[in-house]
């Protein structure tokens, strides 16, 4: 497969299916949802299985604190200041990449406490590459991460973005935590917020999320 080719293809998906990047938008592919996203998201749709790593007496408890019908709730967003080739963006994952030189996520005390996740976070310089990482993460396979870290965290994919001037920016900092986090606010005060931090020193104007 070619694996860099596809990460291409699915980073640029948004420009074949969506707004052109730096054009007029033709009146038809003004409203928030067209028709040309609708029928992509439905050509592309896949089942994510959330729990497929969790032991089946412990996934049980938890869909019974997850609703049944859609949420309903007003979900904030915040446009963006500049256009795309004049942002600064930055990534960040939930995949549980570390730097080997750095500690690694904490796997042990969940396994003993099954709704704990580690709360703290990781810091990867834009220049990183595979080998210079480990991936713990008990809820997904990390095998391909250790591979091609760019399948989770496009860091070259982007850079190339940034070449190409598809982007202003690619920030010097990219940040990934473990992303099994069960109603744990401290999690926000202990990750979210200095990562926010150090984005804002770093002139991040958007982020590109890439759950795991």
């Amino acid at each position: 497969m070619d694996m860099e080719g596809a990460q291409k293809r699915g980073l640029r998906a948004c420009r074949g299916y969506g707004m052109e990047i730096g054009q007029p938008q033709k009146k038809s592919d003004s409203a928030p949802f067209s028709k040309r996203q609708e029928r992509f998201m439905k050509e592309t749709r896949k089942v994510v299985d959330g729990f497929r790593f969790l032991p089946p007496g412990l996934t049980a408890w938890i869909r019974t604190f997850i609703p049944e019908e859609e949420f309903q709730g007003f979900i904030p967003w915040t446009p963006l200041s500049k256009s795309l080739d004049r942002a600064t963006v930055a990534l960040i994952t939930s995949a549980g990449i570390s730097l080997k030189s750095d500690s690694p996520f904490d796997m042990e005390r969940e396994k003993q406490e099954p709704t704990w996740g580690d709360r703290s976070y990781r810091e990867i310089p834009r220049g990183t590459t595979e080998k210079d990482i480990a991936v713990n993460h008990l809820h997904i396979n990390t095998n391909y991460i250790k591979q091609d870290i760019n399948v989770m965290l496009p860091l070259k994919r982007m850079a190339e973005f940034e070449q190409e001037g598809i982007i202003g920016r690619l920030a010097d900092t990219a940040y990934s935590y473990y992303g099994f986090q069960w109603q744990s606010t401290d999690f926000l005060k202990e990750a979210v917020q200095p990562m926010a931090k150090k984005m804002k020193e770093e002139g991040v104007d958007a982020v590109l999320l890439t759950p795991a």
